[in-house]
């Protein structure tokens, strides 16, 4: 297997540490709302990720980690403005986030850790940094001395020069230097809070991965991956606390970075009306799995684009590939297939093996590849059981567009009216081309209603 490693730029030939424990991190969301789209590509592409290596090194071999950030400002502003202990917001959002992925057909992980649970592996790397002379006190704050690490700006490629003249960074006086970032702060007495050497506090961003990560995976792991807004500052000041702390290790070893996520071409936006979490895509009844087949058709290095077009396609591919393999043995999977995911998590190459293999009648290589990319599996295929598993939707559509051909020839536009309208209702996209009517089935098919045109 190769990955293409953001910290040396190249493609590399995957060698884990410990072929007996290959180990992951991979960062998750801070949890205080719903999981919006974006949100949901890291996790489908890396539990791709995950299911490989368990396919490579079996799996009892393979050690993932994904945190839950739950003690973050964000949180501390949504219970201000809703009355709502923290706790309890945290623990409904983890509850939601957890049914949304579920429903993407996401593993879950071997550990998500809460941050709020790790207080005191924090206090510990945190007082380890200022006895190496890394971080230092300053008015109830621990920072990190960001000079004090020769490598700082190795994974983004810049100086710390360079960042400070390109990047917002926070203004404070008691900071030895603008680049220097929080390790520990103080609360107020209505903010979360923990004793520690440096007064009651709690502690920033970056410091909780590191701690999460040497607790779980140890001081030197194989793979840290997240998105690709991440890699600075978080993963770049991830790296010089941890490799700080414990300078015999190098952290993590690959690491790996998803692009963004566009809608139609755009970037997603409340502004731009085109904001969108997991939840509001599954309430207007597109399939999980359909999400799942979109997220991954596209490689993760690259942007990619949802549009409805790609999701109504999904549907279509998806439904054609279960019928071909209903009642159908899994065989092993293909190993064209396999290939292209370990060629740097190839989807894009990895998904057209599938079509290929459907367009054989691969029944057996299908059923046994696809779910490799999380596809195809029994518990996500309830949406395209439609009417029990005598009903036949190519045939009775095709019935009923010769009943719309036979009332337009007889000029009996009410019929004709009426059908297109129970198409579109039952959602069914019907279009006339030059070479004939095609038709797909859009998300929320109901096959009631276009029994009900018959």
């Amino acid at each position: 297997m190769k990955l293409y490693n953001t910290r040396t730029r190249a493609k590399e030939d995957f060698a884990p540490l410990d072929p007996s424990n290959v180990r992951m991190y991979v960062c998750g969301p801070t949890v205080y709302d719903r999981a919006h789209l974006g949100n949901a590509r890291p996790v489908i592409v890396f539990d791709t990720l995950f299911r490989l290596l368990r396919h490579l090194h079996g799996i009892d071999h393979v050690t993932y980690v994904r945190n839950f950030t739950d003690v973050d400002d964000k949180i501390n502003d949504r219970a201000a403005a809703t009355g709502r202990g923290i706790r309890d917001i945290t623990d409904e959002t983890i509850g939601w986030y957890h049914v949304d992925m579920d429903a993407l057909g996401a593993l879950r992980p071997t550990h998500e850790p809460r941050a709020t649970d790790y207080i005191a592996q924090m206090i510990a790397m945190i007082l380890q940094l200022v006895e190496r002379g890394n971080a230092y006190a300053a008015e109830g704050h621990v920072l990190f001395d960001v000079r004090s690490f020769p490598d700082y700006g190795r994974l983004s490629g810049r100086s710390v020069d360079d960042m400070i003249a390109g990047a917002r960074v926070e203004v404070a006086p008691f900071k030895r230097d603008p680049m220097d970032f929080v390790l520990w702060k103080p609360s107020a007495e209505d903010q979360p809070g923990w004793d520690s050497p440096w007064g009651r506090g709690r502690p920033g961003w970056h410091i909780e991965c590191s701690a999460m990560a040497h607790d779980l995976l140890g001081p030197a792991f194989d793979i840290h991956a997240g998105g690709i807004d991440l890699q600075f500052p978080h993963h770049e000041n991830e790296i010089a606390q941890s490799c700080c702390a414990h300078p015999e290790s190098d952290f993590a070893k690959v690491w790996l970075h998803n692009e963004m996520l566009l809608v139609d071409g755009r970037k997603m936006s409340k502004s731009l009306g085109n904001f969108f979490t997991v939840r509001d895509l599954l309430d207007q009844g597109i399939p999980g799995e359909v999400v799942r087949f979109v997220l991954l058709s596209t490689h993760y290095t690259r942007p990619m684009d949802w549009t409805a077009k790609k999701a109504r396609n999904a549907e279509a591919t998806l439904r054609k590939w279960r019928a071909l393999i209903a009642g159908t043995e899994a065989g092993m999977p293909d190993a064209a297939f396999v290939a292209a995911l370990g060629d740097d998590l190839n989807t894009a190459a990895a998904m057209a093996e599938l079509h290929r293999m459907a367009s054989e009648g691969d029944a057996a290589g299908l059923a046994g590849s696809a779910p490799l990319m999380g596809l195809l599996l029994p518990d996500l295929g309830t949406w395209a059981e439609v009417a029990g598993p005598d009903a036949d939707v190519s045939a009775l559509i095709a019935d009923l567009l010769e009943q719309r051909a036979a009332a337009r020839a007889a000029r009996d536009f009410a019929r004709a009216d009426a059908l297109r309208d129970g198409f579109a209702a039952a959602g069914v996209v019907v279009k006339d081309t030059a070479e004939g009517t095609e038709w797909s089935l859009a998300p929320g098919f109901d096959m009631a209603k276009l029994q009900a045109l018959t």
